[in-house]
């Protein structure tokens, strides 16, 4: 089964599910979210996946949604930051102001 990356705004994470039948959490994104933006925290990979490319999955799913939503992003997370400075069509989702603050 295909890894699927799903919200749970309950938890205020976005999760990685993987594994033989795709319902083991493999990784999240924390987020802080308020009025416009969404602030990435943390990411994390269960060691158990690591090596297959989840964590790019993970942010491209939450930056794709978030991009959806209409919301500015805030990458404290400096994986994430990482991830949008190697996908530079990602960088819009930072407001130009702030770009510069988190290197992008």
């Amino acid at each position: 089964m295909e890894p699927q990356v799903v919200d749970h705004p309950e938890k205020s994470r976005y999760e990685i599910l993987a594994g033989d039948d795709g319902t083991e959490t493999a990784g999240f994104a924390d987020y802080r979210l308020s009025e416009g933006e969404i602030a990435f925290i943390h990411t994390e990979i269960d060691p158990r996946f690591a090596g297959r490319g989840l964590g790019g999955l993970l942010a491209r799913g939450a930056l794709d949604d978030a991009r959806a939503r209409g919301l500015n992003v805030l990458p404290h997370c400096p994986f994430i930051r990482a991830w949008i400075g190697k996908h530079p069509e990602y960088a819009e989702l930072v407001t130009e102001a702030r770009r510069a603050h988190f290197g992008l």
